[in-house]
């Protein structure tokens, strides 16, 4: 549910952007800031910067306990925000509890699956992410008779469950890796030093420079779309706001359906090279035809589709099991912290000028930059895929680091 409002939160901006544009007559570098320091880019790398070495230093369960706290604080302001500086305000503090949230619920759940079922529980987080933009984009349809208060209501329904998600949670037991490691009285070290081990060792600098090609690059387009796909569409001749939704709808629910029935079915069975490769390539594939071809219903249908899939099996729920898989259990949050850090920032710096981009060279001007970013994360990806599939997190430790700092992992029935 973390993810589902999280993700869900991004989708509220995204459908409401050009509202609050109209409503507080803002210009198109104040619609990119608002983009820019949300949950989308740099809100949420603030709260994974800070959310990180605190889930290793403190546990998992306590950004649990807090963090939702100041999400619904943000998402509550963006309900009753009467100025420009509030919905900022709003913007940025969901975007931190979003960020914190993010590197606690992927390390948590990677710790307590079973080895053989870990892309597969990873997954869970990958399906509640897409399943939340699909709902947003079908509210966001349902209540655009209602112009910007409906977008209000949007943001207040994501209290409601934030609200429902925080107290159902509150009896979730702390990760039993991160507790056998702190019972044992290993390295219990400051929030800084825990940021220093993190870049001094060799196997966790080649896994950040890993997963920061797979996951930031391709991150740094899907931001993007995230939060600025209505526009782009209205780029490619789809002016109709309903039909822009329902594109989006069409989108998430393919990579919901594909998270499941690709990832979360296969990444522990097959080829995550191949499985890895494929879903990159597609996502390629659905930019060229919605960039270069002739716009027209199939054109979009082929780009909905075709992305949606590819997202379901791409960067996204690969470097939520890597990030996991790669990193000893000292490291593991501050390494998501850090790379989903990375990963925000580069999606704000392109957000800030997105929409002014869009508008004066439009998405054929922008297309060479799209691509490459999506065609340097599939290379990298493909020929550095880990082979990790099978393997317990200790025993992928131990091969990494020559050592264990955990005892415990959670083994299927």
């Amino acid at each position: 549910m973390s993810n589902y409002i999280e993700a869900g939160s991004i989708i509220a901006i995204a459908t409401s952007l050009t509202l609050w544009q109209e409503r507080f007559g803002l210009d198109d570098l104040a619609v990119g800031l608002l983009a820019s320091l949300s949950a989308n880019a740099f809100g949420a790398a603030a709260g994974a910067a800070i959310g990180g070495p605190l889930c290793d230093r403190y546990g998992r369960k306590f950004i649990y306990t807090y963090d939702l706290l100041l999400y619904m604080l943000g998402v509550l302001l963006a309900v009753f925000a009467v100025s420009y500086g509030m919905l900022l305000t709003a913007f940025v503090l969901t975007g931190i509890a979003v960020g914190a949230g993010v590197t606690a619920s992927w390390t948590y759940i990677a710790e307590e699956a079973p080895p053989h079922q870990r892309a597969a529980h990873v997954g869970t987080a990958q399906l509640a992410w897409s399943i939340g933009p699909m709902i947003g984009y079908l509210l966001a349809v349902v209540v655009a008779p209602l112009g910007l208060l409906g977008s209000r209501l949007i943001f207040a329904h994501l209290f409601l469950v934030a609200a429902v998600t925080w107290w159902v949670r509150r009896g979730l037991p702390e990760s039993r890796i991160w507790t056998s490691r702190r019972d044992s009285g290993q390295d219990r070290v400051s929030f800084l030093s825990s940021l220093r081990g993190l870049f001094s060792t060799k196997a966790n600098l080649t896994a950040l420079a890993f997963l920061f090609g797979v996951y930031a690059l391709w991150n740094t387009v899907a931001g993007q779309t995230g939060i600025f796909q209505p526009r782009v569409y209205d780029a490619a001749g789809i002016t109709s706001v309903t039909e822009q939704y329902l594109l989006q709808v069409l989108v998430w629910g393919c990579t919901s359906a594909a998270t499941y029935l690709g990832f979360m079915l296969l990444a522990d069975r097959v080829s995550r090279r191949w499985l890895y490769c494929s879903g990159a390539a597609l996502g390629i594939a659905a930019w060229a035809v919605l960039i270069y071809a002739p716009p027209s219903t199939a054109t979009m249908l082929v780009f909905a589709i075709g992305w949606g899939v590819s997202a379901g099996v791409g960067a996204q729920a690969f470097y939520g099991l890597w990030t996991s898989e790669l990193f000893a259990t000292r490291y593991r949050a501050s390494a998501q912290g850090v790379l989903f850090l990375s990963a925000r920032v580069l999606v704000g710096l392109l957000s800030i000028w997105f929409p002014v981009l869009l508008t004066q060279i439009g998405l054929r001007g922008l297309g060479v930059l799209i691509l490459g970013l999506l065609g340097a994360a599939l290379l990298i990806g493909t020929i550095w895929t880990p082979h990790t599939r099978g393997k317990s997190l200790q025993q992928i430790e131990q091969e990494r680091y020559g050592t264990t700092t955990g005892q415990h992992e959670a083994v299927a029935p």
